[in-house]
């Protein structure tokens, strides 16, 4: 018999700004990145799932995610999400930790991100 795993994923996107900080230090080409700026932030998150009826639903499992970072990154005045000076890869491990995902990946308009895998020792 094979042995076989099965993951649930959801995608959304939402719009965020942040800053990178050492951009100016370690890739002077990119020192804009320093100041505050704007992305849409696109979100995938793979979570295991044990039966096929589904453990966790995907629609729920959604919408935790995305009130989790309102709940946590929310700037009413700006009605922005702020993540300062956290990367895509912080956000995405933030996240497969928080959910215990199996892998979560954060770009920045859809195009250049990162991708974080839950390992094993």
């Amino acid at each position: 018999m094979k042995v076989t795993k099965t993951n649930i994923f959801i995608r959304f996107q939402l719009d965020g700004m942040h800053n990178f900080p050492k951009a100016a230090e370690l890739f002077p080409e990119a020192a804009f990145l320093a100041d505050r700026h704007r992305h849409m932030f696109h979100f995938e998150l793979h979570k295991q799932v044990n039966h096929d009826d589904r453990d966790v639903e995907f629609i729920c499992f959604k919408r935790d995610v995305i009130n989790y970072l309102y709940e946590s990154y929310s700037d009413s005045y700006r009605r922005t999400l702020e993540f300062g000076a956290r990367s895509c890869e912080m956000i995405a491990r933030e996240l497969l930790e928080y959910f215990d995902c199996e892998r979560v990946m954060v770009s920045e308009d859809g195009m250049d991100g990162a991708e974080i895998y839950k390992t094993i020792l």
